[in-house]
């Protein structure tokens, strides 16, 4: 197996905790179902037993009637793929891996504003290093942190470090700056965000790899840089713009293509939905039309309000607040979607047999009554599995969280960080304006007006910045060498990645049946073919490229 990935725990392990998983997994949808019927409390503790261990949860998520989430923070930045909200989000429940690794934090003195000679500040940029397969004359591996905090797991695990070992590389993590631990500034305000870009994480990059280089004695070795998601962006990115620092680059699920307006990520997520059962996308619309329809009537708010058990009673008094509730139970299928059966447990993440399938399940299940009901059902089901006791989908919640600029806020786990990104470079906007999805209530205009309530950023200035990012990287149209990009067909991601080779230099591996950054996970027994191939193949072109 560790040719293809895998860890020395070996298949035969791996196939027998694959097996309890998905015995869980039945286990979880059975109770569910008695717990429609029954209401009974011992099922409720049973499925809370059952899917114990941390996971993200959504910053507008509040456990019974607190009034801010409170959460020990940390999510694998790696590869995040930027669901702005839902059941998924940015802030984590999550389990100390720090017992079960020997990584500690490093620190890096890093510039402030590297595009200003005058401004002379600086500030401690987190970093880890993992020496254990270095080689004198190896290469050197540079993991790129993303928007949340670096997790040290991922110097434990990953395809990266099969590669690693292969090859005898050096193997380094840089956190991003403003997430995690690498604080720039006092706080987040939007002056301060205005030293957030991926310009001044590149340049980050490029001075960090510099400096270690020399303190190191690594500047003849050749740099390899890995990222997944918006750090994959950052991989490629890093390679284009600072050719003469790093030899080549893995860009797993990288949405290299900024836009404003993204409503291809739910036509994907309907036809992910429909290679599991043609009918789920046309049952979960249905479920969808007749939640908006019904919210359109103020007297079915108090029995919308027991369906999907919400914190308070259902108050619409303005569009963003029908958006923001229609949005957050979308949310539950997007990032189902997003990270169907991908190998996160080295994480500390739970809920991953959740999948497609078990979404699709209950959503086909007659005896949950009509597909809203079913819907209904999926809301509860993923907060049986998170541990949530009602679900807070209020948007003044959500703004006042957004709004607060302190390292200790709740959106400072990198919610207000990201959707400033988005605000100021990327766009991204997962908006219902297709008419080819299962969704509705959440267009385009609905994630614009935040760039304005939180950032003050006009719908002009965001389109402007949008453009600018593309003229800068180019978009579909990069131009350089030795980048490969890995996308998981399944990912709605991979309609804002390179899915075509560009050149034999620039190729593409568009991995059918996989989700977002699947290539970067820990391989197991239960692997797709393709997906074993693919992280061979990504093997094989390290290694000729390490040779020119």
């Amino acid at each position: 197996m560790e040719d293809r990935g895998g860890t020395s725990s070996g298949p035969g392990r791996e196939c027998s905790v694959h097996f309890y998983r998905h015995l869980a997994a039945s286990i979880l949808y059975l109770l569910l179902l008695f717990r429609q019927k029954s209401h009974d409390t011992m099922g409720n503790h049973m499925l809370r037993v059952i899917l114990s261990s941390p996971y993200r949860f959504n910053m507008a998520l509040h456990i019974g009637t607190m009034s801010k989430v409170i959460a020990i923070l940390l999510i694998f930045a790696v590869c995040e793929g930027h669901r702005l909200r839902g059941f998924g989000s940015f802030t984590t429940r999550w389990q100390d891996t720090r017992n079960e690794t020997v990584v500690e934090d490093q620190w890096f003195i890093q510039k402030l504003d590297h595009f200003n000679g005058a401004d002379s500040r600086t500030w401690k940029q987190r970093y880890f290093v993992k020496e254990q397969f270095y080689r004198d004359g190896g290469p050197v591996f540079l993991m790129i942190g993303g928007e949340g905090p670096a997790n040290p797991a991922w110097m434990e695990n990953g395809t990266w470090l099969l590669y690693a070992k292969q090859m005898g590389a050096l193997c380094l993590m840089l956190e991003h700056r403003f997430y995690g631990q690498s604080h720039p500034t006092v706080d987040l305000s939007t002056e301060n965000l205005a030293f957030l870009s991926s310009r001044q994480a590149l340049a980050d990059l490029a001075h960090f790899r510099t400096a270690m280089g020399t303190a190191r004695g690594l500047t003849k070795s050749l740099w390899v840089a890995f990222g997944g998601s918006y750090p994959g962006s950052l991989a490629a990115w890093f390679r284009l713009k600072y050719p003469h620092l790093v030899h080549a680059s893995v860009a797993t699920s990288a949405p290299v293509h900024a836009t404003v307006n993204f409503p291809e990520y739910l036509e994907v997520v309907w036809r992910s939905l429909a290679s599991e059962d043609p009918e789920c996308p046309l049952l979960v619309k249905k479920a969808s039309d007749t939640l908006m329809e019904r919210l359109k009537d103020p007297k079915t708010h108090d029995a919308i309000t027991k369906d999907f058990n919400l914190c308070s009673a259902l108050r619409l008094l303005t569009e963003m607040d029908t958006a923001y509730f229609l949005e957050t139970l979308a949310g539950s299928f997007m990032d189902v979607v997003q990270y169907n059966q991908d190998n996160r447990q080295f994480e500390g993440v739970v809920g991953t047999n959740i999948t497609i399938k078990v979404l699709c399940s209950v959503m086909a299940d007659p005896s949950l009554g009509d597909p809203y009901s079913r819907y209904a059902s999926v809301a509860r089901l993923m907060m049986d599995t998170f541990s949530i006791k009602c679900l807070d989908a209020t948007y003044s919640s959500y703004q006042r969280d957004m709004r607060n600029t302190s390292w200790d806020g709740p959106a400072a786990g990198g919610g207000r960080q990201w959707v400033y990104q988005t605000c100021t470079e990327f766009g991204f906007y997962q908006s219902t304006d297709s008419p080819n999805q299962p969704f509705g209530g959440f267009p385009l205009t609905y994630h614009v007006e935040q760039c304005a309530q939180f950032y003050n950023v006009s719908a002009e200035t965001l389109a402007q910045a949008v453009a600018q990012t593309n003229e800068c990287y180019g978009g579909y149209n990069i131009r350089t060498s030795r980048i490969v990009f890995p996308n998981g067909a399944i990912d709605p991601w991979h309609a804002l990645g390179v899915t075509q080779d560009i050149s034999p230099e620039l190729p593409a591996i568009l991995i059918q049946g996989t989700a977002h950054c699947a290539n970067m996970y820990p391989a197991r027994c239960q692997d797709l073919p393709q997906l074993a191939q693919a992280r061979d193949h990504i093997g094989v072109l390290l290694q000729h490229w390490l040779k020119q």
